[in-house]
């Protein structure tokens, strides 16, 4: 199966091409290696997904951005992409209060290149695109469950992302693409990006320095770990959308809409305290942290959780990996890649 990866030598892209390079897949990357964090570490996923398969010739990576439609029809005919997952965004909630324009650009404009170029190939068979558990930010119902309202995002980051949902609805709707929109919660694991919370507690921890915790620590969080993640996103390859589930559609309500289209919450399926998150990295380094509490964060969400029965009903499959085994697993990849 030919398939394409957006954002290939981001954090969840190198593990699912990764997943899906070991299935025997072709994948296709794209990746644009902008500074918005160290590009040294995008640099290592990608020359490792080299490394282990430029010989079999099943990975091929092309560096540029998704501001070039042209380019991306010619790539999706070329190499005859039958999948499209689409990773690549601009991260970050407190980056999005700074910068919102990178926002439009990386998310909003880079998905629309994205969606043309699908269109005008006329071959893709399912089109899965990230998103966020973000969207429900400003809900205080826990789990949150896909049906539930997504249309009062805290931040911006948020925002864009829920625009592109609704640019896949309206573009299924016209031209019959089937959509799964990914709604990741928590992301964390080896290979992950240093602006991240595990990231950021860790390195801090090992140099002395205080670590900064919004809300006073009371935070709550569906902590889930990359591999749980790619595993799940394999699986949903195969599970194509043949009609509008879950899209904000009420029976009670009439509508029109001949969208194939689903949305999925990936998530642990367990809420947990940033506090236990803190002290299980400080259990593993065996050292204590210097905290910083601080206020409530502005377009942070208080507390996320996920309900993941859609997840295992169409893809028989639950996140398997807890916070306590995925700490330990990213700790051992930190200090062997800062030779600690």
């Amino acid at each position: 199966m030919n398939i394409l990866i957006t954002g290939v030598a981001g954090f969840i892209g190198f593990h699912t091409a990764l997943k899906l390079l070991n299935k025997k897949n072709n994948v296709y990357g794209i990746d644009s290696l902008n500074n918005y964090y160290d590009v040294k570490i995008k640099k290592l996923r990608l020359n490792l997904l080299k490394k282990k398969f430029s010989k079999t010739k099943k990975f091929g990576f092309y560096k540029n951005n998704l501001k070039n439609e042209k380019f991306l029809v010619n790539i999706i005919k070329k190499k005859k992409i039958k999948i499209v997952i689409h990773l690549a965004a601009q991260a970050g909630v407190r980056h999005s209060l700074k910068k919102p324009i990178d926002y439009v650009t990386n998310n909003i404009v880079a998905t629309t290149n994205l969606l043309e170029a699908c269109r005008k190939s006329k071959n893709i068979k399912h089109f899965l695109l990230a998103s966020t558990s973000s969207v429900y930010a400003s809900s205080i119902k826990t789990p949150f469950n896909e049906k539930d309202p997504a249309d009062f995002p805290l931040q911006f980051y948020a925002a864009t992302k829920r625009a592109t949902e609704l640019m896949a609805h309206s573009y299924s709707h016209l031209y019959g693409i089937p959509f799964t929109i990914l709604r990741f919660f928590t992301v964390y694991g080896p290979f992950g990006r240093p602006d991240m919370a595990l990231y950021k507690f860790t390195q801090n921890i090992l140099k002395n320095k205080e670590i900064e915790v919004f809300n006073n620590g009371n935070h709550t969080r569906d902590f889930t770990y990359v591999d749980d993640i790619a595993i799940s996103i394999q699986k949903l390859i195969k599970k194509i959308p043949k009609t509008n589930d879950t899209f904000g559609l009420s029976k009670k309500i009439s509508h029109y809409s001949n969208a194939k289209i689903n949305i999925i919450n990936i998530g642990n399926g367990k809420q947990e305290t940033l506090e236990k998150y803190i002290s299980l990295i400080e259990k593993t380094l065996n050292k204590k942290a210097k905290k910083n509490y601080l206020p409530f964060q502005i377009g942070d969400a208080l507390n996320t959780s996920s309900n993941i029965k859609r997840l295992k009903k169409t893809i028989k499959f639950s996140p398997k990996v807890n916070i306590d085994k995925g700490i330990k697993n990213f700790i051992r990849w930190f200090k062997s890649y800062y030779k600690i």
